[in-house]
């Protein structure tokens, strides 16, 4: 409930609930630092293990609020975030989540704050949270044009109705959509939204999760901003009847504080090599490569002949059954001009550093802005869920490419790999993907400009304090 500070101006209570996922939970809690600086009171609602694993620091800004997530056997010990499952696993960290929802609602009942900001997965909490006379706020970490992508309306997502029941349904852009756009599925990644209306372990569709959360919600902040294809936040409008408020493109306004023994070594490396020269390559924490395209990337890096730094991390949750090796002599044969790196590294430091010449990256929204606000061009190869849209959506911008695959499968192989490195950063054909990437930097990158939103969304919330 507002109280009232020393100014006179009404201090809020905002609850913030982001899914089990790190790359949802540091961009909810980039928000929640930005609302509490401006003097108002955060809740941070999230699983003990996950808590544990934030910066402690933020402690005195942020009240943390450790929930206590229900224990399913289909799940690793201690497994409470997507890092540590895998992937075709999710759907039970779904069901457990689900089972969140009296400790929540015990919560908010006993708090009774101004605001919730929720994810995508809590279908079950916008109905509780209006009953408790709490304004809701969904914060999808998507952007608007996957957003306008998926649904034509929130009953049509909650009843299973999309007119687009086929895969070739999905490889060209929706009916709703009134412009001009490329942006739509390949063959081989439109399976996934053929099958995303349809319920998986937990009882319900992700369709029908987004559904219910744009049908309880008073408005939707995006992670987006109107100097960047402004049209699809016009159309999200349009579209789901609802308020769209950009919070920003959210570039991470500090680069991380990397640990000296991490960032040392990596450092060093990284001045030994040319102004502009190196790769760099991370694909996130959820991407499972197959043992063929481990080793076709593998050796179209070696292939490219270019210096590399490859943050190489076990995929999210695998096991030493799932894990594929890469290509036997590929470390030996690289070793003079590339990096493969096993654990944690500080990405924004590595990518701030004027060695770097571009990023290959699997087009993760968070990846693709810390890409962009350093001015990198972008070697694309998206596998999951947005990741496909994004790449079409930057493709067309011109900056980057993707790495050609075969249309039904999604099959690539080392000269694909090393001809779309060599293209974007040796070749005078990349000098536009580079400028381009430059030119947007100065939107992506403009910590004043995320000021702006940040003022903006913390207004709308002071404005629209609860309405039934």
């Amino acid at each position: 409930m507002a109280t009232t500070d020393s100014d006179g101006s009404k201090q809020l209570h905002v609850v913030v609930f982001p899914w089990l996922a790190f790359g949802h939970i540091i961009p909810y809690l980039q928000l929640s630092k930005s609302i509490a600086q401006k003097g108002h009171k955060v809740s941070f609602l999230s699983t003990t293990r996950n808590i544990q694993r934030l910066p402690s620091h933020l402690s005195p800004l942020i009240t943390f609020v450790p929930l206590t997530l229900p224990r399913l056997h289909q799940l690793p010990k201690d497994a409470e975030a997507t890092m540590d499952v895998r992937t075709q696993d999710i759907h039970y960290l779904k069901k457990a989540f689900d089972g969140l929802q009296p400790e929540v609602t015990r919560f908010l009942k006993a708090e009774s704050p101004d605001w919730i900001i929720y994810d995508f997965a809590p279908y079950w909490l916008p109905e509780i949270a209006a009953g408790l006379n709490i304004s809701r706020a969904y914060f999808p970490l998507v952007n608007a044009w996957f957003m306008a992508f998926v649904g034509w309306s929130p009953e049509d997502m909650i009843n299973g109705s999309d007119y687009r029941t086929s895969v070739e349904d999905f490889l060209v852009p929706p009916k709703w959509v009134p412009f001009p756009s490329k942006i739509c599925y390949k063959r081989y990644e439109a399976n996934w939204m053929v099958g995303s209306g349809s319920p998986d372990a937990s009882g319900v569709s992700d369709a029908y999760r987004s559904g219910m959360m744009l049908k309880g919600s008073n408005c939707v902040l995006m992670r987006y901003s109107y100097e960047f294809e402004p049209q699809w936040l016009t159309l999200l409008e349009e579209l789901h009847h609802l308020p769209v408020v950009p919070v920003g493109l959210m570039p991470p306004v500090e680069v991380e504080d990397g640990k000296d023994d991490t960032w040392l070594p990596i450092k060093n490396w990284l001045e030994g090599q040319q102004k502009g020269d190196v790769v760099y390559l991370a694909l996130g924490s959820e991407i499972m490569l197959s043992k063929t395209e481990l080793g076709e990337l593998a050796l179209g890096l070696e292939l490219s002949g270019l210096p590399f730094f490859w943050a190489f991390r076990k995929p999210a949750g695998s096991t030493e059954s799932d894990s594929v090796e890469l290509p036997d002599g590929f470390l030996e044969r690289t070793r003079n001009r590339g990096m493969v790196w096993t654990s944690w590294v500080p990405q924004l430091q590595i990518l701030s550093h004027d060695s770097v010449g571009g990023f290959l990256t699997h087009c993760g929204w968070s990846s693709v802005v810390e890409g962009l606000m350093f001015g990198h061009p972008l070697i694309m190869l998206p596998f999951l869920v947005d990741q496909g849209l994004n790449a079409r959506a930057l493709v067309d911008k011109k900056v980057g490419i993707e790495v050609p695959r075969n249309e039904q499968d999604g099959s690539f192989t080392k000269n694909s790999v090393a001809h779309s490195l060599s293209l974007v950063v040796v070749e005078d054909e990349g000098k536009v993907y580079k400028e381009n990437a430059m030119a947007l930097s100065r939107i992506f990158g403009d910590i004043n400009l995320q000021q702006k939103y940040t003022d903006d969304v913390v207004d709308y919330l002071g404005k629209h304090r609860y309405c039934p």
